[in-house]
């Protein structure tokens, strides 16, 4: 879960496990429009990150006894290891590939809490696979369950979240692509002041939505799956933030298995030069949302946001201490990132 200010907090949330597709009533656009398809379904992202950070240490069995390189060498969890002997690392594989090759010695550079720090290492042959390893435990992906904005069947992409995926540092994390699959809500924490509330969601693993090309201030977006159908899905025209007005609005979000549904809002604020996305502050009027889950809650990013039959906006934050009230990105943000 991201935080970015105390009132305020990311509404993706982080879990492992599996989901399914899901279909919404379609309606008809204009044959001579551009049109996306509404999102409003929620997806479960695997993606992998540009950084390699040690979570934890672990022993090596070599012929001559037990030993941690890492350990020894003074790594420490939490550090991001950037290269070894010069060899860029942007994975788990690239710390294996690089241990395969014969160097008479290792050199490793580290980021540990903004600071570089290069480290000799002696790295220990696992007795087991005959390999060189470090002793260390890595993360280089982050799981989470969000909502997909649109898809554009046109080009071939989807949209999602509204706000970027971040490090505990409010930095916008650099992915080195990812999956991202269909995913089923099972399970709703609502939310209260003071403590937000989350969608408990599953992934399923064998239903692909696309691949995950892009994290920026706006999103996640990538490339839909070749075998996506859309046929089930709203087709709707956008438009710009000039003709948002402050009034009744709907938002199409998922709170139970994996079909969105239309829920009344209302839009009370509209700044459409907001240098944080946060273009529209709008208010849940739905008593069946707000019954549910008091408001807007963790795993509703990216909600796409509807106003006189056009998208308009995607939520993308909660108010920590109202949770009927959140921040919403113009929609002409997140179709000129990707």
């Amino acid at each position: 879960m991201f935080y970015r200010k105390k009132f305020l907090k990311f509404i993706l949330i982080l879990v492992t496990v599996a989901i399914v597709t899901l279909t919404i009533p379609s309606t008809a656009a204009s044959a001579n429009e551009n049109y996306m398809y509404l999102g409003g379904f929620p997806a479960g992202f695997m993606l992998n990150t540009k950084t390699v950070e040690v979570i934890g240490m672990c022993d090596v069995v070599t012929e001559s006894g037990v030993r941690s390189p890492a350990r020894e060498a003074g790594i420490k969890t939490g550090d991001i290891i950037d290269k070894i002997n010069g060899e860029d690392v942007n994975s788990s594989g690239d710390i294996n590939n690089i241990l395969s090759k014969e160097y008479k010695k290792y050199e490793i550079d580290i980021t540990r809490g903004g600071d570089e720090i290069k480290l000799q290492v002696d790295p220990a042959k696992d007795m087991s696979t005959g390999g060189k390893k470090l002793g260390v435990l890595v993360k280089d992906s982050i799981n989470g369950i969000g909502t997909v904005t649109y898809v554009d069947a046109a080009n071939r992409k989807f949209a999602s979240l509204g706000h970027p995926v971040s490090d505990a540092n409010n930095n916008v994390i650099d992915i080195n692509g990812g999956t991202v699959f269909s995913s089923l809500i099972y399970d709703v924490k609502k939310g209260v002041r003071g403590t937000p509330g989350e969608l408990r969601g599953a992934f399923e693993n064998g239903v692909v939505i696309g691949k995950a090309k892009v994290n920026c201030r706006c999103g996640v977006f990538g490339d839909l799956a070749d075998n996506f159908d859309c046929s089930g899905l709203i087709k709707i025209t956008t438009a710009d933030v000039d003709k948002v007005r402050i009034g009744d609005a709907y938002i199409y979000t998922t709170i139970y298995g994996k079909s969105a549904d239309k829920y009344k809002i209302s839009i009370i604020k509209v700044d459409k030069s907001d240098k944080d996305n946060r273009n529209f502050v709008i208010r849940i009027d739905d008593d069946r949302l707000l019954k549910t889950t008091g408001g807007i809650v963790q795993g509703m990013s990216g909600s796409p946001i509807v106003q006189d039959g056009k998208l308009v906006g995607a939520v993308t934050h909660v108010f920590i201490n109202d949770p009927t009230r959140g921040y919403g990105i113009a929609i002409s943000n997140m179709t000129s990132s990707y």
